[in-house]
């Protein structure tokens, strides 16, 4: 047998042994989308691209009803997104993201969710509360949310504990906080409590980080940036949000522009999207492949 003859024997051999194994040569390894990443040095794992379910507040979300709701968290679990995140603030999220997972088993896919820091209320309360909303034992990564200060690493350290105390009764895996504004953004890179940080960017610097975490004009993109980078370098996972500027990207162009800035150039591990429709699944799907092509 010839070289040549002999590697396709080979290819073709490995190919019959694949689907033998699992009944179907899944073609979804192909997809950068939908492969498992680990988020920094956490034990953490998940797909590369998220079901997010906080466009504007979650209203977007909220507005398709249980059932659509359902069925797009269904279609994206078929197409191999595996991770779905949601917050204490996306009023109603948690309550029918559980109804859209029932069902699933638990350990197929990933759940993030993200508490308010309100000063007033018990930690292991709240994530006691969210769990029991979203039908779930335990959450895979919990994020203080919002946090838009300079001084949030010690503004929030009643949180920081009530996570860890989570972390110890396994009902949390991973940890990390959901940064607002350069000042609070600024904190990331030297903080030891943080395993994950979640931030906003998009080669537009639209909603995104500035000196005022609330700013109506562009963020500091070369800034967020670096400190994206830095915080990678110190061992943490990154995942983005705003990647396209809360849906106000309206061309494909833009918005596979943003998946490739995200991912080649700001180098964050993972994505978080919110979706009304199942085109917006398979468009964004498709854009992680080119941006990773």
């Amino acid at each position: 047998m010839d070289q040549h003859s002999r590697r396709d024997f080979l290819k073709t051999g490995i190919a019959a042994a694949t689907v033998a194994a699992t009944g179907t040569l899944s073609l979804r390894a192909a997809e950068p989308a939908t492969q498992w990443v680990t988020l920094g040095k956490s034990d953490v794992k998940v797909t590369r691209l998220a079901f997010g379910t906080g466009t504007m507040s979650g209203r977007v979300q909220r507005q398709l009803g249980q059932e659509q709701f359902t069925k797009l968290v269904r279609y994206a679990y078929d197409r191999g997104i595996r991770f779905f995140e949601t917050a204490e603030s996306y009023g109603g999220m948690h309550e029918m993201l559980g109804i859209a997972l029932k069902g699933i088993p638990r350990d197929s896919y990933r759940l993030m969710s993200k508490v308010t820091t309100r000063e007033a209320v018990d930690p292991m309360t709240k994530i006691d509360d969210l769990r029991k909303l979203a039908n779930t034992d335990y959450f895979d990564v919990m994020l203080l949310h919002w946090q838009h200060e300079a001084s949030w690493p010690t503004d929030s350290l009643k949180w920081q504990d009530g996570i860890e105390e989570a972390q110890s009764k396994r009902i949390v895996i991973g940890r990390g906080a959901s940064v607002h504004g350069l000042p609070a953004l600024r904190q990331v890179p030297e903080n030891k409590w943080l395993q994950l940080a979640m931030i906003r960017v998009n080669q537009k610097g639209t909603a995104m980080d500035g000196e005022q975490y609330n700013t109506s004009g562009p963020g500091n993109v070369t800034e967020v940036v670096e400190h994206i980078k830095q915080t990678r370098q110190a061992g943490m996972g990154v995942i983005s949000m705003k990647l396209v500027g809360e849906g106000s990207f309206a061309t494909r162009e833009d918005r596979q522009a943003a998946m490739r800035f995200a991912f080649r150039h700001a180098g964050v591990d993972a994505v978080t999207v919110g979706y009304k429709n199942t085109n917006e699944i398979d468009e964004a799907i498709d854009n992680i492949k080119l941006a990773f092509s």
